[in-house]
């Protein structure tokens, strides 16, 4: 694994630097960038106080040295290529390199770079010229970065995600998307394809359908306790290949593009439909509890301003939700008495619990039985393993009052009409 050091301008000027097509569009914002120009004015300004061989280091990049193609691509760092790269330009409209050369396609990408190059101009606009010249001196004599260079795609891909996952702004989400990407290395178009969908959904859409929705019901399906998404897990979502030749692998092959969130499914472009999936799914949910006028008791109850500033009630309410994409993803019917015993299942426990923390949801999820429970269920492994949706409409849901807990009697007794049964104190 070569690593070296390279002034930024060297590397800049290399002649086979590309960016694949797998990576994500340019998203430096202009703050990104007054950072970036105030640094390098710091070094510059440590350089005529140490008069010395000052350098300046900001940070690595990983190259993946592509024997087949004869291309450097870079797989760590694009951001801050393109943003010396804009820099450069700005200071000298003559300058030429191979990221100049791109012809840049996606939208995100042109209206960043659009929009940083202006405000490049701009910071430069207040300079005197012997300010831009030491500027673009330091890029070539004083700012500097380790080069790494590794043969194998994979071998790239392992030090990226291992030299990410410490840091602050990778999430899980994004380990796995880089991971399947690679899977899907050797079809161009739809690698272009699944980064475009991905890039059109709200990253923290992505983030919260892992963290709040798939991995806690895939854990409590499986009648496992649930915890906080890292990267450490995602194994249990790299999916598996077809050539395999495992029983279940053949048979996500053949379900495709049919998903369970329990099940595998093939890595590569089924990850990205996958994804896609869920997230409609989700849109779908709402959307009806929302259109449908039967589901009113239901909203009043979701939408209640005293009962959401509970934090116990919106862990209820995420609890809810998981349930609800669990049963519809298994049987694909929106049914108004199996959403109603859900419903109640999922909220009964704010009334049997004085304080509702995380560990509590953890525990009820999985059926672990406990005395202060209406509902000793385990509702996911239940759901699971159940062959019709009328198994989910026609089970007993316990609804009782609180004990000692009188704040929740009137969210008790809103549970009881809600299926019809005689509410309390008549």
């Amino acid at each position: 694994m070569p690593a070296a050091k390279k002034n930024i301008i060297e590397l800049l000027q290399t002649d086979n630097l590309e960016i694949p097509d797998y990576q994500r569009p340019y998203k430096w914002s202009a703050k990104n960038i007054e950072d970036l120009l105030t640094d390098i004015s710091h070094a510059i300004d440590e350089s005529k106080r140490y008069q010395s061989d000052y350098k300046y280091r900001i940070g690595s990049i990983l190259l993946h040295d592509d024997k087949t193609t004869g291309k450097l691509y870079i797989v760590d760092g694009q951001q801050r290529v393109v943003s010396i790269a804009l820099i450069c330009l700005a200071l000298n409209p003559e300058f030429h390199c191979r990221i100049t050369d791109v012809k840049f396609t996606n939208e995100v990408t042109k209206k960043n770079i659009s929009e940083n190059l202006k405000f490049i101009r701009q910071w430069f606009s207040l300079k005197t010229q012997k300010e831009k010249d030491d500027l673009l001196n330091a890029l070539d004599s004083i700012i500097e970065v380790i080069v790494i260079t590794v043969d194998q795609q994979s071998e790239a891909f392992q030090l990226f995600d291992s030299q990410n996952s410490r840091g602050k702004t990778l999430y899980p989400h994004d380990l796995l998307k880089a991971f399947h990407l690679r899977e899907m290395s050797n079809s161009l178009f739809e690698m272009e394809h699944a980064v475009k969908m991905w890039e059109d959904v709200e990253p923290s859409d992505i983030k919260d359908l892992f963290k709040e929705y798939l991995f806690p019901v895939c854990n409590w399906s499986l009648c496992r306790k649930s915890e906080s998404f890292s990267e450490k897990h995602i194994d249990f979502f790299k999916g598996t290949t077809i050539d395999q030749a495992y029983t279940y692998a053949l048979r996500a092959f053949r379900s495709a593009p049919y998903f369970q969130i329990n099940e595998p499914f093939i890595a590569g472009e089924e990850f990205f439909n996958y994804v896609g999936h869920y997230l409609q799914l989700l849109l779908d949910l709402r959307r009806e509890l929302a259109r449908d006028d039967s589901y009113a008791q239901i909203r009043d109850i979701l939408n209640n301003g005293n009962y959401i500033r509970s934090i116990g009630f919106r862990y209820c309410v995420s609890l809810f939700y998981c349930t609800l994409l669990c049963y519809f993803d298994r049987f694909h019917r929106f049914d108004r008495m199996s959403v109603i015993r859900l419903f109640t299942w999922a909220f009964m426990i704010r009334v049997d619990m004085e304080h509702l923390g995380f560990d509590s949801i953890n525990k009820y999820a999985i059926g672990e039985w406990n005395q202060q429970y209406s509902n000793n269920i385990p509702m996911f492994s239940f759901i699971s393993h159940t062959r019709k949706h009328t198994d989910i409409s026609n089970m007993s849901v316990a609804c009782r009052r609180s004990q000692g807990n009188d704040k929740w009697n009137v969210l008790a007794t809103q549970l009881l009409n809600l299926n019809g049964l005689e509410s309390y104190g008549k």
